[in-house]
């Protein structure tokens, strides 16, 4: 498979991990569009919000209990921070497996380019 996220669970390429478990990798996002832009991505490969089956509720919930840690962790909690998920090439998803991008560090607006 030649997935950069895969490549990056596998520790094949370098990331700056913030949080690992069994399941979830959570890293800085290399091309930082806030001051805080984290990724937090399953470890199974699931390519997209269109992938994700009934078996992955419990995972994907857990992702979101993860992203709430991350924000406390980071500070952001309080003023907030947007959680942003690409889905197909019109969605602007580069990376064809499920991440959430947690936006946060200024204020952000509501347009949407």
């Amino acid at each position: 498979m030649d997935c950069i996220f895969c490549k990056i669970i596998n520790k094949e390429i370098p990331s700056k991990i913030v949080y690992e478990d069994e399941e979830i990798l959570v890293f800085h996002d290399i091309h930082p569009l806030t001051p805080v832009h984290i990724l937090v991505i399953p470890k199974k490969h699931i390519e997209s919000a269109l992938d994700i089956k009934k078996d992955d509720e419990e995972l994907i919930g857990k992702m979101y209990t993860v992203i709430n840690k991350i924000a406390k962790e980071f500070g952001v909690d309080k003023k907030g921070f947007r959680i942003v998920t690409n889905c197909g090439e019109d969605g602007g998803q580069e990376v064809k497996h499920l991440h959430f991008h947690l936006l946060a560090g200024k204020k952000l607006g509501t347009k949407i380019d």
